[in-house]
């Protein structure tokens, strides 16, 4: 039989892999949710939005889609069109207007650790990746996550492009259009909060928020996460 649920497509952000939505994809696969995590290669933000995009196109049916961190702002260009996405869900996350690049948003209000936590490795070409230093990746990243749980995380992270972070968002963006739901977290020192409500509120999104939680708030708080979800895809995906 199949599933009357939409399909769950995940995003990861920059400094994360697929392996981080486990936790998340788990209960929902539980909950009879079809689930897709969606490549997100982190080299630049127009390229990622179209690589989501192809996977977008390929799935029939009703979708809630996901994203983490910089993911938010793939998801924000890639459903832009796409009937089929019925609700986005931002995960302490970047939501940006057109023209905005994460790293203006991130700069835009204080508290942000990014700046202290990014260690560089050159590439050819003049361009670079970025990394969270894994010194610094359990105190800014993952501070209510268990220590030995943040080194493997810092272990299995994937580096964005400087160019990603610092590429303006096209438009239209697509929370314009469709209905949208944040989780805010309330520790968060790589998006300071501020930021968060700022882009929640900009966007009209139904909002929770976990205080104390660290950016890798679906990691710290699946439940959370999944409730939230659950809760967009029964109120415009069912």
């Amino acid at each position: 039989m199949m599933s009357t649920k939409p399909t769950v497509v995940l995003v990861h952000g920059a400094f994360a892999d697929g392996s981080g939505f486990r936790p998340v994809a788990e209960r929902l696969v539980a909950a009879g949710y079809p689930v897709a995590l969606a490549p997100n290669p982190l080299r630049g933000l127009s390229s990622d939005a179209e690589q989501v995009r192809a996977l977008l196109d390929s799935i029939q049916g009703p979708i809630v889609l996901v994203g983490h961190s910089y993911g938010g702002a793939v998801i924000s260009a890639a459903a832009t069109g796409n009937a089929n996405v019925k609700a986005l869900v931002y995960l302490a996350a970047f939501v940006p207007e057109a023209g905005e690049s994460v790293q203006a948003l991130v700069e835009k209000f204080p508290g942000s650790t990014v700046g202290e936590s990014l260690k560089p490795v050159p590439l050819p070409g003049g361009h670079v990746d970025l990394y969270i230093d894994p010194r610094v990746f359990h105190a800014h990243f993952a501070a209510d996550l268990p220590a030995a749980e943040a080194a493997v995380l810092a272990i299995t992270q994937r580096p964005a492009t400087g160019a990603a972070l610092g590429e303006p968002a096209g438009g239209p963006q697509a929370w314009h259009t469709i209905p949208n739901y944040h989780l805010i977290s309330g520790a968060d020192r790589i998006i300071p909060p501020a930021a968060q409500q700022f882009m929640a509120e900009r966007s009209g999104a139904t909002v929770e928020v976990v205080e104390g939680a660290s950016h890798l708030v679906f990691v710290s708080h699946p439940a959370t996460a999944v409730a939230l979800i659950d809760r967009a895809a029964t109120e415009h995906a069912q």
